[in-house]
């Protein structure tokens, strides 16, 4: 019990080194993930170079995908930010009750996806697309990452566990070996390499769904034999209302946030398809597929501050420290800018270098090579968004990441996006990411203005 009680490392290390320290496994992880994600499409790319038709149907997958990474971090989040105050607080037993009801949460989610996953798939290809092949691409590979997606959900909420104590190095662990186990796989089972079978898309997503597996398996093992600060134990469980609602307070807007992300994404290619042109709809939807694939690997870094930064101020507010707090945001801000200028210069230099990573059409890079010079122009304002929204989490105020959220990708990128469209074509939809970007950082400024004058000025 001494080593529970111990002074923990958030709250006496410098602010700049315990960032550093707590954000660079996660980093890692996170790119090495964001990674596998690319090579995903490069592999189902090359599987049908022709027509990508297999690449539109895992790129269409990418809404559901999202969805479901949007319930288990959302959820994760909250689970986090109270375990980590509770932590603050020196209130061991909250927070062992919450890393054991947060757990629950995700299984229980996880049957939820399974269930829509199986019986709606079809559904969902026919809204999004109106070609055969890649409606059937889809449905096998959607069914297929959802009912086996114990693997996201578990794994998600176990790595949360880690980073609420400060163990974050264990997280290069889980989600690097989850992601090289998916490689592998991926093109063992796409391919049809030595002794396995052919699978085509089917093979990418089993091979998404071992690689979940594998890190859920490696989170378990290092919050049960590594992280003494928390203790999980089934025994005698009883779901707690008052530990579920505590997480939800934070974790609900933060669903609700990302799932956002997710209806837009879907209401983007919906717009796409308005096009009396179906080579440059699928072209389109690939470009847009494409985009967030490659963003995803620009932007794993800042989430990854976001990790490490979440249960430091989240931590340091239990503890009432408003230095530490306001260092820690400073610190944070400082990186986010610094990665978002190299993803802009990237995507301003080489577009047509990263596009052909994914097997796409000329078309499509022609498309493509716009869009990823006009998205770029917002990265810089996307780095302040996203970590003011991580502080206001982090402080208790999931309502103002939620209120955000919508501003920016329902109040905003949706009208631009289907009045650019209408009136310009498919190499203007693209101005509207830029848009909702500037709009998102005036709100966060008198979000995080409001909070500072109640929350922290006197703290």
């Amino acid at each position: 019990m001494e080593e529970v009680k111990q002074e923990n490392k958030m709250g006496v290390m410098p602010e700049g080194k315990l960032l550093f320290n707590m954000s660079a496994p996660i980093i890692i992880s996170m790119l090495i993930q964001a990674l596998y994600n690319i090579v995903d499409s490069i592999f189902v790319g090359m599987y049908d170079p022709e027509k990508n038709y297999a690449l539109a149907a895992v790129n269409l997958a990418f809404p559901i995908q999202s969805l479901m990474i949007s319930f288990s971090v959302g959820t994760s989040v909250g689970v986090a930010s109270y375990l980590s105050r509770s932590l603050g607080q020196k209130n061991y037993k909250d927070a062992n009750l919450t890393a054991v009801n947060g757990i629950f949460l995700s299984v229980i989610t996880c049957l939820v996806f399974a269930v829509f996953g199986w019986f709606f798939a079809p559904v969902y290809y026919s809204f999004q697309s109106a070609v055969p092949e890649i409606i059937e691409y889809g449905v096998v590979y959607v069914r297929i990452v959802t009912v086996f997606s114990i693997g996201i959900f578990l794994a998600v909420v176990l790595e949360r566990l880690l980073q609420s104590t400060g163990r974050t190095i264990y997280n290069m662990y889980t989600q690097g070996i989850g992601a090289i186990t998916n490689i592998i796989f991926d093109y063992l089972l796409i391919f049809g390499i030595g002794p396995f079978p052919r699978l085509g898309v089917a093979g990418a997503a089993a091979a998404t769904v071992f690689g979940q597996v594998v890190s859920a398996i490696l989170g378990l093992f290092f919050n049960i034999y590594k992280n003494k600060e928390i203790n999980i134990s089934i025994r005698g469980f009883r779901p707690s209302g008052r530990i579920i609602k505590q997480i939800y307070i934070v974790g609900l807007p933060s669903i609700v946030m990302q799932s956002v992300m997710s209806l837009l994404t879907m209401a983007l290619n919906k717009i796409l398809t308005l096009n009396p042109n179906e080579l440059e709809i699928t072209a389109g939807q690939n470009v847009l597929g494409a985009y967030y694939k490659l963003q995803s690997f620009i932007f794993m870094p800042v989430f990854g501050l976001n990790n490490a930064m979440v249960p430091i101020i989240a931590f340091n507010y239990g503890a009432k420290n408003k230095k530490r707090i306001m260092k820690t945001y400073c610190f944070a801000l400082v990186a986010a800018f610094i990665y978002m200028f190299l993803g802009m210069l990237a995507f301003m230099l080489i577009p047509e270098q990263l596009l052909s990573l994914f097997s796409l059409s000329p078309l499509a890079v022609g498309i493509g090579k716009q869009a990823l010079r006009i998205i770029s122009v917002s990265f810089l304002f996307a780095a302040f968004s996203i970590i003011s929204v991580s502080a206001f989490q982090a402080l208790g105020n999931g309502v103002y990441s939620m209120l955000n959220s919508l501003s920016r990708q329902v109040i905003v990128i949706l009208p631009s996006a289907y009045i650019l469209f209408k009136t310009l074509g498919v190499y203007y939809i693209w101005y509207a990411f830029p848009l909702a970007e500037v709009a998102s950082v005036l709100l966060c400024a008198v979000f995080i203005i409001r909070i500072y004058n109640r929350k922290l000025k006197n703290l």
